[in-house]
């Protein structure tokens, strides 16, 4: 397995964090519109609460990328999500968990590990999506929050 561990920090609650990052099935609220690299075109929903799927379909990909919500602790704030079905840029397996603290003058950070592992045992171009994913992330939770 391999993994990835990033965070950011946010002008913002966990209150506001968490809002937005609890509600898995609408990952729309927060993904960012104006960044032509990766842009939802529209996302199917399969269940609901701890299992739920989100097939998130986007602008020039064939399939969907398929979130599973796996866990939520609203009191610890954390979740953890897998990629289920057709992964993406070679992934055999992945699972990401976030978490959310506290942090001096109403500020939060984003703690945010990702372990996967891939078909040709090398990270290289999962690493690279996964990083340019979390960038992503980071940039439209930034901008939800400073709405």
């Amino acid at each position: 397995m391999h993994q990835i561990t990033v965070h950011h920090d946010f002008d913002t609650s966990t209150d506001v964090l968490w809002d937005l990052l609890s509600d898995f099935a609408h990952i729309e609220r927060w993904w960012p519109k104006d960044i032509p690299a990766v842009q939802i075109e529209r996302v199917d929903l399969e269940g609901e609460g701890i299992g739920l799927i989100r097939h998130i379909y986007n602008k020039g990909f064939a399939a969907p990328v398929s979130e599973r919500l796996d866990f939520q602790d609203p009191e610890a704030l954390t979740y953890k999500l897998s990629i289920v079905g057709q992964r993406p840029a070679g992934l055999t397996a992945y699972q990401a968990t976030g978490h959310i603290e506290a942090l001096a003058g109403g500020r939060c950070r984003l703690n945010y590990k990702g372990e996967f592992s891939t078909e040709s045992g090398q990270p290289g171009e999962a690493e690279a999506f996964l990083r340019m994913a979390y960038e992503l992330m980071f940039t439209g939770l930034a901008a939800a929050t400073a709405r």
